[in-house]
Order: C-alpha cells, then sequence, then structure tokens
C-alpha cells in the first residue's frame, strides 16, 4: 500500500495564515507549527522547572508540530470567523474530526492508533494541549509584533486581542515567556547579539 500521509502532511508549506490581514510577510502553517513546538517545549520546560510541573516538553514539542495539520484539508479558517457563534465553532469542529479521519486513514493501518493522538485532544494530555494552545497564541503574538516592527499598522488590533487572550488563558509559563523571551522581539539583530 502506499501511503499518502506524508506526501498530504508536506503541503503545510502551501497553507498562509492571515489570509484576511495585509502581512508584509506571509506565514505558512508549516512555519507556525515549528514556532509552536519550540515555544511549547520552553514552556513545558518552564512548568517543570519553576512551577513544579511534570510534563513532557518533547511530547509537547511533538503536539504542537502537529496542532494545524487538519488544515491541510480545511485551510486555516480565520479566528473571526471561527469564534464568530457557537454555530459557525461547532461546524467547524465538526469538519476538523472528518479532516482528522482522513489524514489517519491515509496511514499504514499499524501506525494509526499512534497518530490519533496528535491530532486532537484527549484527557490524558489536556495538560500538554494547555501548553500548546497557550504557544500557539504566543506565535500569533509574535507574528503581530513582527508585522508592527515592520510598519504594518494591519495587526495592531490583532497584537492587542491577542495578548489579552494569552492572559485570559492563565497559564503561568506564558506569562513567564511574554515577560522574558517576548522584549527581544522588538529589538534589532544587532541589539539581540
Amino acid at each position: 500500500m502506499i501511503s499518502r500521509f506524508f506526501a498530504l502532511i508536506s503541503r503545510m508549506k502551501y497553507i498562509n495564515r492571515w489570509s484576511t490581514m495585509r502581512s508584509t510577510i506571509t506565514e505558512n502553517i508549516s512555519e507556525h507549527s515549528l514556532d509552536v513546538a519550540f515555544i511549547s517545549h520552553a514552556l513545558a520546560l518552564i512548568r517543570n522547572r519553576r512551577f513544579g510541573g511534570n510534563v513532557d516538553p518533547e511530547r509537547c514539542a511533538l503536539l504542537a508540530m502537529y496542532h494545524d495539520v487538519t488544515e491541510i484539508i480545511t485551510g486555516d479558517l480565520p479566528t473571526p470567523i471561527k469564534y464568530y457563534s457557537r454555530e459557525i465553532r461547532g461546524a467547524y469542529d465538526e469538519v476538523e474530526k472528518k479532516a482528522e479521519q482522513k489524514l489517519v486513514s491515509c496511514l499504514p493501518e499499524d501506525l494509526q492508533d499512534d497518530y490519533k493522538p496528535l491530532f486532537s485532544r484527549t484527557e490524558e494530555e489536556s495538560e500538554l494541549w494547555d501548553l500548546v494552545k497557550a504557544a500557539d497564541k504566543i506565535s500569533a503574538l509574535i507574528k503581530c509584533i513582527e508585522e508592527r516592527q515592520m510598519g504594518n499598522t494591519e495587526f495592531r488590533s490583532a497584537e492587542r486581542s491577542t495578548l489579552e487572550a494569552i492572559k485570559a488563558l492563565k497559564v503561568p509559563e506564558a506569562d513567564v515567556f511574554l515577560e522574558e523571551f517576548i522584549p527581544a522581539y522588538s529589538m534589532t539583530i544587532d541589539e539581540q547579539a
């Protein structure tokens, strides 16, 4: 059997984010997922080192790598549309579930059970998924900051609302990331070196 799974997920690089916004630099879901993986890994380490946690940073990074993979099928639905109403959010959740099932069915049968938990939140890994969600929002905030740094005011409102959304999550590791790492994103490369 020829498996189409990895050929499909390699198409993540063709799905652009922020489709309703004028961006100075496009960002695709492949790039975004790598950023979320880096940040998720850091959040898990911060939880373990500073807040007495006992989570697996590598597993957290892996979940982050796959967190938007269904968008190969669904596309990237802009946040204001996705959360416009309960009905739209519910319908989109159903579409995402179908996309997950489709992608898993593209794997050899003996690997399917290993990949299923990588696509959607499970109760056993809810603590990790909370960190991935925070990392996802932090990645969006970084995009907004980068756009602002390039003189693009289109992202001003998104930057404010994304920062509020991160704080509303009440994830202390995200607060640490905001305080210790985010300020460097407003620095030039010479200032960072």
